[in-house]
């Protein structure tokens, strides 16, 4: 029961995690780690977000008041490969690559004639990160290892909502740095309990930085943006609940208020002397029912939800406050060694205002994303 269920239950959770907490994409899941036997896994999860609003009715606008803003969310792919490998019965290793910040932004229309057009931002990431588990006895076990990490950005801001900033671009090029993994695990196999608990250590990046307003650049030589990006803690569990029938579920933290983007330029040029980015700490949480039909098929169902701001103005290159997801996936053993895994997940967007500075500008309501995600694993 434990093997056949963990692999969709891991799918569903790491399956194309559209706009949860900050920037979060893959969730940090070391769940391989936690498999029986060598294995290696490829997964995909493709991701088709409806993010549309409207300009406020706000008489500062003139003609542009109470325009719709055509959907601003740009469709992304994320994938992740791992390599578990039992040196014995107690001592095991595992080496994850994966996405797990990311973003994709962009407003359409012309920025001299529209209040957000030309506003945008990306965000790439990619880790790899090694660990290693002992197991104490059949009960506890500790883990933890290293994670290299490299990051990179680029934003601009355009529109008659943001004034003065309207035409700044900032190209934040990539850097990498060390953080650390650990964590501990509880497990009573008979019923196919675990609990574990994962802390994931901050990186700090400091990114080459260029930056200009129109033709103008205002950004110094060599300059370079120091970024933090967020520690985090995952509490992952499950639990036999019948006969071939697993409950399990998902806690993450992540401490996004500490991930501040203050290049010297903008701050130098934004009347209020802020930083570019209003993140604010969060959570996502997730329980679902994994359910194995025979020897070849299992399948299991999901829901959750990540928490909502102080407030429902947001940053126009995050329109959305918090979210709430169904996600349903299925899995086919071909043979001893082989599996495919899919999965589906619908997220609704929580509804928010786009506030650049502080101002709301625009209404963001009613918008969704729809993820779809498939997995490769053998065992060998």
């Amino acid at each position: 029961m434990k093997t056949r269920l963990l692999t969709v239950a891991a799918l569903l959770a790491s399956t194309a995690s559209a706009h949860a907490v900050g920037l979060d994409r893959s969730g940090q899941r070391i769940g391989i780690l936690f498999e029986e036997g060598n294995r290696v896994e490829l997964s995909f999860g493709y991701t088709n977000p409806s993010v549309e609003g409207r300009s406020q009715n706000n008489p500062l606008f003139g003609p542009l008041a109470n325009q719709p803003i055509d959907n601003v969310g740009d469709n992304f792919l994320i994938w992740n490969l791992g390599l578990k490998y039992d040196f014995n019965d107690k001592l095991s290793f595992a080496i994850i690559s994966d996405e797990p910040y990311g973003s994709d932004v962009f407003y359409p229309g012309n920025p001299a004639a529209s209040v957000l057009g030309g506003t945008g931002a990306t965000v790439d990431s990619n880790a790899v990160t090694a660990l290693a588990r002992y197991k104490f006895n059949d009960n506890w076990s500790v883990h933890g290892g290293l994670r290299y990490q490299e990051v990179s950005a680029g934003v601009t801001l355009g529109g008659v909502a943001f004034r003065g900033l309207n035409g700044y671009s900032g190209n934040f090029a990539s850097d990498g740095d060390v953080g650390y993994v650990v964590g501990a695990a509880y497990e009573i196999p008979a019923i196919a309990l675990r609990v574990a608990l994962t802390y994931n250590s901050s990186t700090t990046h400091n990114l080459p930085t260029t930056e200009f307003v129109g033709a103008a650049q205002i950004s110094a030589p060599g300059a370079t943006t120091d970024v933090d990006t967020p520690e985090s803690i995952n509490l992952d569990f499950q639990t036999g609940i019948a006969q071939d029938t697993l409950l399990f579920g998902s806690l993450r933290y992540a401490r996004y208020s500490d991930t501040v983007v203050a290049p010297t330029g903008f701050v130098s040029v934004n009347p209020s002397g802020g930083p570019l980015t209003d993140l604010e700490d969060g959570y996502d949480f997730e329980i679902g029912v994994g359910r194995r039909f025979n020897e070849k098929w299992s399948a299991s169902i999901a829901a959750g939800f990540s928490t909502v701001g102080d407030d429902n103005l947001v940053s126009p290159l995050g329109p959305n406050n918090g979210s709430r997801h169904v996600a349903v996936g299925a899995k086919y053993d071909v043979n001893d060694q082989f599996a495919i895994s899919g999965g589906v997940r619908y997220t609704i967007l929580g509804d928010a205002v786009s506030s650049p500075g502080g101002n709301p500008v625009a209404d963001f309501d009613g918008n969704n994303a729809v993820s779809f995600g498939i997995k490769f694993a053998y065992k060998f």
